[in-house]
């Protein structure tokens, strides 16, 4: 005896899309079209300063034209870590005093 059941489809999850680099999450503590400091978001002890690839330079100096990014943003810093060269800078830059 065969029996004939319906069948059910089931979607498939799609995993989120990962970034290729390691990503530094954080306060500004200071910041220019050459490099960028933050202090870690989980550990207030740990400073980093990230040196910014030419691309992401060319994007900071835009942001700094209109006010940059000023002391206490939170930003995520997207960082080569073997050249410890920031890829991509995300964050809110907060209103130019």
């Amino acid at each position: 005896m065969v029996g004939t059941t319906a069948v059910a489809v089931i979607q498939a999850i799609k995993p989120k899309k990962q970034s290729p680099f390691p990503k530094f999450e954080g306060t500004v503590m200071n910041s220019n079209s050459v490099l960028i400091t933050v202090r870690s978001k989980e550990n207030e002890l740990a400073v980093r300063t990230f040196t910014l690839t030419e691309d992401a330079s060319a994007r900071m100096q835009k942001l700094i034209d209109k006010g940059g990014y000023q002391y206490g943003d939170k930003v995520t810093v997207f960082y080569d870590p073997t050249t410890n060269k920031a890829i991509k800078v995300k964050g809110k830059a907060s209103k130019p005093i």
